[in-house]
């Protein structure tokens, strides 16, 4: 057998694995599962020195590659990330079960009781680049809403994420469900992501996590639905009302607080009517925390130190300390900019007038939209929704943080007492 069939064979196998247990998590309690993420919490402490060494060495590995340091550092797992993995289990443990749902129900006036149900997808796969805690993510959200998950890291983290799912493997089974319910491609390069793609008839959906090109490969090359967004083009309308410190600050939060993010600032719109105050306090701040602010000519005229912004910069996704700033006439100008060159992620504005909220919040056609709040809100920890595994701006399913309710379908049961069609 050659080696590509070799890799056919075993990613076929962990598809049928998968499917095979979908059926028994499927049927399983919510009790149930909720004391598998609790002992998952367990067996990731139990495995900490193991995972340590592993990690130690994915890491000095990444550094004698070559790899850039911003991609080295989110492979580590520090003290502080392996706290977080370990909340994020406890907390999706204690949400509500997102299956069995009755989503609407009546009874017609034969009798006849219909209800919609929320059930699970099924088997789901994600293929992720670079930060182990996506596999601890991505497992216990997926176990929650009742699905099995097939996981597929980087290379560059084969170690560490090798090491965290034998640990959520063994919470499975001492939990009494499969422990296939949870596997990992450990097969290295793109043939075994090729082979996943063509798991129709194992796979129900694939999330892919990552690069935009990395997103488009997989998007472009399987029959299987996507769960995705290609990028965060996120914008904040500053209002010609808006308090100049808060508007300030929440510019500020949602760009610096971390610049590499899907969800961080990337354009700022200005009221003219408010620009001759906003802008210059806006300049300063950014100009303190190192940030270099592309801008229109009218900007220009009022900033002159500005980098003069030209046509792409409205359409790109920096994840780095640079931002495009425009002054607008009005409302109106700001929703049209941002529907013609937003990426539907997430979007703000700075106002207190209730008029401009209302409209801004129904014309705006993204997948979070902010009102008087940082963009780096837009997520499932600081929406309630404990661990996510992705976010979707796509609007058939799941749209926004992809949570444990996001991961769940719905089927029709009807219950009659020998009720016919007449």
């Amino acid at each position: 057998m050659s080696m590509s069939s070799d890799v056919s064979a075993e990613i076929r196998g962990i598809g049928l694995r998968a499917r095979a247990a979908s059926r028994v998590v499927a049927s399983s309690s919510g009790q149930q599962r909720q004391v598998v993420l609790e002992r998952m919490a367990e067996t990731l402490r139990e495995a900490r020195p193991e995972l340590a060494h592993a990690n130690a060495a994915d890491v000095a590995d990444a550094r004698s590659s070559g790899l850039a340091d911003p991609l080295v550092k989110r492979l580590a797992v520090t003290d502080k990330v392996f706290d977080y993995m370990v909340a994020r289990l406890a907390d999706v443990a204690t949400l509500p079960d997102p299956v069995g749902r009755v989503l609407e129900g009546h009874t017609r006036p034969n009798g006849l009781r219909v209800e919609k149900v929320s059930v699970p997808l099924g088997v789901i796969g994600i293929i992720y680049e670079s930060r182990p805690n996506v596999t601890t993510d991505a497992a216990c959200v997926c176990l929650k809403s009742g699905n099995p998950v097939i996981l597929r890291g980087g290379s560059e983290s084969l170690r560490t994420n090798l090491i965290l799912a034998e640990a959520l493997r063994k919470a499975a089974r001492e939990g009494g469900l499969p422990e296939d319910t949870i596997q990992i491609v450990s097969t290295p390069g793109h043939g075994a992501v090729g082979e996943l793609l063509k798991l129709h008839d194992c796979i129900d959906v694939l999330i892919p996590r990552g690069g935009k090109g990395l997103i488009r490969r997989i998007a472009e090359g399987t029959r299987i639905p996507v769960i995705k967004h290609y990028e965060g083009i996120c914008h904040l309308f500053l209002a010609s009302d808006a308090d100049t410190d808060a508007a300030v600050a929440l510019a500020v939060n949602s760009k610096c607080q971390r610049v590499e993010v899907c969800n961080a600032l990337e354009k700022v719109l200005i009221d003219a009517a408010g620009a001759d105050r906003l802008l210059p306090a806006l300049a300063s701040a950014f100009a303190d925390a190192g940030v270099e602010l592309r801008g229109c000519p009218r900007c220009l005229q009022m900033a002159p130190a500005m980098t003069a912004a030209r046509e792409e910069d409205w359409t790109t996704e920096y994840l780095a300390p640079i931002l495009a700033v425009k002054i607008v006439d009005g409302l109106n100008e700001a929703i049209e900019h941002i529907n013609t060159y937003g990426s539907g992620h997430t979007d703000g504005i700075v106002t207190q007038r209730a008029d401009w909220i209302a409209q801004f919040a129904v014309r705006v056609d993204s997948a979070s939209v902010m009102i008087n709040a940082s963009t780096r809100l837009s997520g499932g920890g600081d929406y309630g929704l404990g661990a996510v595994v992705g976010i979707s701006t796509d609007k058939l399913h799941a749209r926004g943080p992809v949570g444990p309710n996001e991961l769940t379908s719905y089927k029709w049961i009807a219950r009659g007492q020998g009720h016919l069609r007449g």
